[in-house]
């Protein structure tokens, strides 16, 4: 991996400035894609965004800025900008959006500055360090930087190191506040769109069902000229849930859907009429005390998932008297500690956790009875 120190001026950094919504952010005479397209808006604060202003009229420097080198990539497709912002997109912004007129300091905008300052600003020297290497070199570089201001997500700086034409498509689609994505999905995804968390989401669930990481997946498809299979396939996971649990809960949202798609998305014995009775009735169940665990439950029987209420110490030890210290199934005799409190009748059984269904069990009585 190679890294390279660069000055660069606030003149040169403004030179073919371009700022929209939807198509992205792009300086340096066209060629630094400062945000790409379809990722987080801009998020510094006024005052955040005043003080680097202050900053560069005050000759005082600013952190170094990380760059991305897009190399061969850019060789290939060079409709693409050569250079691509890693850490210090909100300062780049806010630099070009002041010299842009867009805001003023101090009640002071661009325009208004005398000669010689508008000059100090546009002369300053940013000190950006620009990477490039292979994909993994990159990755790993970027994880461990100290990143100043606003840190970055592991998908972000996963699309910096696999930019190219499937990741901006792929944001088109999971990156963007009111996204398509988050139009059918809000219901089932924890985190933010534009920080990139929705995206995240969907590799993550795509790559399990090729049995691939999210990093293997992007660098198979990095150079894609399209994210449509992604999008089918998240969709898909969305309507198979839709379908099965057609009525939606506060309890669905985050659940790993995907992974339950992959693993289940073909079975025909789930009803669900029948499915929709079962939640409401565990729901109702104040022995289930992970509501959220109710779908997983209903999909792999595995009744971890609901984390079943537990005897409370008092009607334990109340059972570990009225047994005489001694395991209600082999009869030995034990210290307290050492017993588990068990339910007489199971759970799964209508046994319920009260005083009355509680015996106190050796610890290998219990494993053998929760092996049966």
């Amino acid at each position: 991996m190679e890294i390279k120190e660069q000055k660069i001026t606030v003149r040169d950094l403004y030179e073919g400035y371009f700022n929209d919504a939807e198509e992205g952010v792009v300086g340096y005479n066209g060629n630094l894609d400062i945000r790409p397209k379809y990722q987080r808006e801009f998020v510094y604060k006024d005052s955040q965004r005043d003080e680097v202003i202050r900053t560069v009229l005050k000759g005082l420097p600013l952190n170094v800025m990380y760059w991305v080198d897009r190399g061969e990539q850019y060789e290939t497709d060079n409709d693409e900008p050569r250079f691509e912002v890693m850490d210090g997109q909100q300062r780049t912004i806010s630099l070009c959006e002041y010299v842009d007129g867009s805001f003023s300091v101090d009640d002071k905008f661009f325009g208004n500055l005398p000669s010689d300052q508008q000059k100090k600003i546009l002369d300053y020297e940013l000190f950006v360090y620009v990477c490039s290497g292979s994909d993994s070199e990159k990755l790993d570089w970027f994880r461990i930087i100290n990143i100043a201001g606003e840190e970055l997500t592991d998908q972000e700086l996963r699309n910096a190191v696999y930019a190219g034409s499937w990741v901006s498509d792929a944001k088109r689609y999971f990156s963007k506040t009111g996204c398509a994505a988050s139009r059918i999905a809000d219901d089932y995804l924890k985190g933010a769109s534009i920080r990139q968390e929705y995206l995240e989401t969907a590799i993550f669930w795509a790559a399990n069902a090729e049995g691939k990481s999210i990093e293997g997946y992007m660098a198979e498809h990095q150079h894609d000229p399209s994210a449509v299979s992604l999008w089918s396939y998240f969709r898909s996971v969305i309507e198979w849930v839709q379908a099965i649990f057609p009525q939606t809960r506060r309890e669905m949202k985050g659940l790993p859907w995907g992974l339950f798609y992959n693993q289940h998305g073909t079975r025909t014995d789930l009803d669900p009429r029948k499915l929709e009775q079962e939640i409401q009735r565990l729901m109702g169940d104040e022995d289930v005390t992970k509501k959220s665990g109710i779908y997983e439950y209903l999909l792999t029987g595995n009744e971890k998932c609901l984390s079943i209420r537990a005897f409370d110490r008092r009607d334990a030890l109340a059972s570990y008297e009225r047994q005489g210290h001694k395991c209600a199934i082999c009869g030995k005799e034990c210290k307290f500690e050492e017993m588990h409190a068990d339910h007489i009748t199971p759970w799964s059984k209508g046994g319920k956790t009260v005083p009355d269904n509680c015996q106190m069990l050796c610890r290998d009585c219990n494993l053998r009875k929760g092996a049966q």
